[in-house]
């Protein structure tokens, strides 16, 4: 069951990624690409790459083998984007240095974890979690020292966010399993990436802002609903989704739209302003996970036929 539901991520994953990278690939480059000095090739290779993973993902949807590329993919990405000039309309926008260390290195350790033990929690008493953590820091050394070759600074503050980062997701996963540690990741990186930057995004990178709205809280809902539904379903024989109606919409839109509101509320805490769109485009997303998923129970719950007396 878990394989198949994997199986339809990967189909929606697929879906959207597949025409997004059309357009970008029709469209004039930006700027902001053109100032940092990446080289067009090296995006082609990363995109097509990306592209290759989730058709492979989709034919092979394993958790533990996902795992393994998915690392292959990020960790290789994290060293590129570590060693290139900070775009000038990034630093413009006053995006927090130390906070995307934090977020990219509490994802790294997370995805190393679920390669080497993809079913179990963080045990402190054993090796594991010890050579992982020496590993990301032996990582972290070396990343922050190489970058005073490519004309970025080295700083103590910055190995000292790698260090919390990897810390946080593995206390994280101390305490829970595989999706509900994704449900809370997930919740933390979209929270952060949010609230990043001194200035609005959307008045920066504009198409990339949209995206992420759209697609981040997608994907937070499908990992929540598979979290919150797949234990019943391996749980009963005949599931049905009317035993979930309406507790059904409850449970899976609750969550995401709390997540929303907390997120924009503490922007506009802090004195950041956001554009509407960027909530629309938000609830689009949670409503299309959820759509998705519902119609996928349904054609399980036609599937197995009318309720018996007992049910």
């Amino acid at each position: 069951m878990a394989v198949t539901r994997c199986w339809k991520l990967a189909i929606v994953a697929l879906a959207v990624y597949w025409p997004t990278l059309f357009i970008f690939a029709h469209i004039p480059m930006p700027a902001i690409v053109r100032t940092a000095g990446i080289s067009p090739k090296a995006l082609h290779a990363l995109a097509y790459l990306i592209l290759a993973f989730l058709l492979w993902f989709f034919s092979n949807p394993q958790r533990r083998t996902g795992a393994i590329v998915a690392l292959a993919v990020y960790w290789p990405t994290l060293f590129v984007l570590a060693h290139i000039p900070i775009p000038e309309k990034v630093q413009d926008a006053g995006v927090s240095d130390k906070a995307l260390h934090f977020l990219a290195y509490m994802t790294l350790v997370f995805l190393f974890w679920i390669v080497l033990n993809p079913e179990r929690k963080v045990c402190w008493r054993r090796a594991t979690v010890w050579w992982v953590l020496l590993t990301v820091v032996v990582y972290g050394i070396i990343d922050e020292l190489l970058q005073s070759y490519v004309g970025r600074s080295c700083e103590a503050m910055d190995f000292v966010s790698d260090l919390a980062g990897a810390l946080t997701s593995c206390i994280i996963l101390t305490y829970l399993t595989f999706w509900p540690a994704a449900v809370v990741i997930v919740a933390v990186i979209i929270f952060g990436l949010t609230n990043i930057a001194r200035q609005e995004l959307a008045e920066v990178v504009p198409l990339t802002n949209a995206m992420f709205h759209l697609f981040s809280y997608a994907v937070f809902t499908l990992i929540w609903v598979h979290y919150t539904v797949s234990p019943q379903v391996r749980r009963s024989d005949t599931f049905r989704i009317s035993k979930l109606e309406p507790k059904w919409l409850i449970t899976t839109l609750t969550p995401p739209i709390a997540l929303l509101v907390v997120t924009k509320g503490y922007s506009l805490a802090v004195g950041r302003e956001f554009p509407i769109y960027d909530v629309i485009l938000s609830l689009a997303g949670i409503v299309g996970a959820a759509a998705i998923w519902t119609a996928v129970l349904m054609r399980q719950s036609a599937n197995q036929g009318p309720p018996g007396p007992d049910d």
